[in-house]
């Protein structure tokens, strides 16, 4: 009976543990990625030098776990990755992704030899171990602590923190192989890494077109969907690595393939997988925990923290800075990324691959890693906000995204159901603005269900459902949340054309008949002042587009939310200025100049 009693125990306490991962997701939109600590620090008091007395060394089931939970980090990733924000980015990222990593490794390599008293092969492995970012911390960070990061930025931190997890784990296992066998070449190194890298490529792309084809095709039952997904995420995971590719690389081009095309039920998935990926880190990071014992740690913590500085302060920083060289980043942007470079879990978890295969020392590495992930998640973690805007390359979200239903429509793929409900300080309700690509469908009000014209005119409290393109969903959320209030607008100094942020360029273009890249048609005017200014955007802020000049009249939670068109010169000679017009016209352009410094 005793057996019987330790298992419902276990089943009790691994409830209990889900329950508060579920419950600290609230907690997680205040703290971030550093509340992933708490959960280590549990699996510490829980393990045999806790009060726990909890007796684990399961190394393999550690590995085990850590390779679902990063498979499923790295998939949710790709999921949420649209290549269209990422193509233009795709050089810096690879070039970060793989010389980045090396380079971060060869310069923290030389001072773990010196303060860890190991040789140069065990030197650089310590420091391929702690080489790359983690995606689940980068991607967790930045949703939690409410950061819009600048487009360029993101995408390169989105991409880079993606695909540097295959190379890093590539390099722990090539010195790993080295250290245990005694010898290696370079032609071994290149066809290992060159397979790796192409198998990986193919299984991803081709199993994520599969998933996507039997999605569409397949009638599965309400709920399945997501299920579905999954576990085929962890199907073409498990395929890549039997095939001696980099699964982790696959399962990450998968997500991108199945997030950028058309498909049944993506929003469930998305939500499905949120749950998923937070439970899964919650899990690894217990058994990590469960992993260290504190006696041990105390002897390798000094040399340690000596590791986690330089990789921080030094290595990463130097690897960015070499990088980017060839890259048209300024320096606010190249400053942030560097220090955008958070070590997680899976640093720990490549640390636990020479505690699997024996390696001497093997503890030795897992506790250098231990050390350096609470240092970064601490340091780097809880001030990447504060980063963000002393840099001025983020801006950070005021205010919370409105509460939006999605409902797939059987029978097709290119149209949603989504519904809001209709604030009063709207950018709907109050300029009856959407996009042209939605359609109002019905309103419900008073527990009523009303078409748009029964409902006409639609009142504060409604709520209203439009058919949307599933990919152009989250767009619509802007036009749903409270507007920041802007002043009256100067039509002296700016001239007489006021528009909203908010509107395209593509809108801009159809009329005043300005010349738009094709690629950025969608782009919003505050998403264009975004991208273009290399620094936060002030009032009187002046952008060239084409012929005409967009000036930031109204500043909003650190977006431009006001512009004024300025039409060509020979437009605005039909209306002669004034010497106090022409004055007021000279003085803000000499602000404008001195602002942007």
């Amino acid at each position: 009976m005793s057996s019987l009693d330790s298992v419902s125990i276990a089943i009790f306490l691994g409830a209990i543990l889900v329950m508060a991962g579920i419950l600290s997701s609230l907690l997680a939109l205040r703290f971030g990625a550093p509340l992933l600590l708490v959960f280590l620090l549990i699996g510490m008091l829980a393990g045999d030098a806790g009060p726990g007395q909890l007796s684990f060394d399961d190394v393999r089931t550690t590995y085990l776990v850590g390779s679902v939970a990063l498979a499923l980090i790295l998939f949710d990733g790709g999921l949420r990755t649209k290549f269209q924000s990422i193509r233009t980015v795709l050089a810096p990222s690879m070039v970060l992704a793989t010389v980045g990593v090396l380079l971060t490794a060869l310069v923290t390599a030389p001072v773990a030899k010196y303060v860890l008293d190991l040789n140069w092969t065990e030197s650089l492995l310590v420091g391929a171990v702690v080489a790359s970012t983690d995606a689940a911390a980068v991607f967790l960070l930045v949703h939690t602590q409410g950061l819009r990061l600048r487009p360029r930025v993101g995408a390169t931190l989105e991409a880079e923190s993606g695909t540097n997890d295959p190379f890093a784990i590539f390099l722990t296992l090539m010195l790993v192989e080295f250290i245990s066998v005694g010898q290696s070449s370079p032609g071994h190194v290149a066809f290992e890494l060159a397979r790796e890298g192409l198998l990986g490529a193919f299984v991803g792309v081709i199993g994520g077109r599969l998933v996507v084809l039997a999605l569409n095709r397949m009638a599965l039952p309400q709920g399945l969907h997501a299920p579905f997904v999954t576990t085929a995420a962890l199907v073409i995971f498990g395929m890549a690595q039997i095939a001696h590719a980099s699964g982790f690389l696959a399962v990450y081009l998968a997500g991108i393939i199945i997030g950028n095309r058309p498909t049944r039920a993506h929003n469930s998935v998305i939500t499905f997988l949120d749950a998923a990926t937070w439970l899964a880190q919650i899990v690894m990071f217990v058994l990590l925990g469960l992993l260290v014992s504190p006696q041990r740690l105390l002897d390798s913590v000094g040399p340690a923290v000596i590791v986690a500085l330089v990789l921080m302060l030094v290595a990463r920083p130097l690897a960015v800075m070499l990088c980017l060289v060839p890259f048209r980043f300024n320096w606010r942007e190249k400053i942030f990324i560097a220090w955008t470079g958070l070590r997680g879990a899976v640093a720990i978890f490549l640390a636990s691959i020479p505690m699997l295969i024996g390696l001497p020392k093997a503890y030795l590495y897992f506790d250098v890693a231990f050390v350096v992930v609470i240092i970064s998640l601490l340091l780097q973690g809880w001030t990447l906000a504060s980063a963000a805007r002393w840099l001025h390359v983020a801006l950070p979200r005021i205010d919370r995204g409105p509460r939006r239903v999605e409902l797939d429509l059987p029978g097709q793929l290119e149209q949603q159901l989504v519904g809001y409900p209709v604030r009063p300080k709207s950018l709907y309700f109050r300029r009856g603005l959407l996009p042209s690509w939605s359609k109002p469908t019905l309103v419900i009000r008073d527990e009523r269900i009303l078409s748009p014209t029964e409902a006409d005119p639609v009142a504060s409290g409604d709520y209203l459902y439009l058919l949307a393109p599933p990919e152009k969903a989250e767009a619509l959320d802007r036009f749903f949340v409270d507007m920041a209030p802007s002043s009256a607008p100067d039509p002296h100094l700016l001239g007489d054309f006021m528009v909203s942020g908010e509107h395209t360029l593509g809108e801009l273009a159809e009329i005043y008949g300005v010349s738009v890249g094709k690629e950025q048609t969608r782009l919003t005017l505050a998403d264009y002042f975004d991208i273009h200014l290399d620094h936060a955007p002030k009032e009187g802020a002046e952008l060239e587009l084409d012929s005409i000049v967009l000036v930031a009249r109204s500043i909003g939670g650190g977006r431009v939310n006001v512009i004024g068109l300025r039409l060509p010169e020979d437009e605005e000679k039909a209306v002669p200025l004034t010497r106090w017009q022409a004055f007021r016209r000279k003085l803000a352009e000499v602000w404008s100049s001195v602002a942007g410094v």
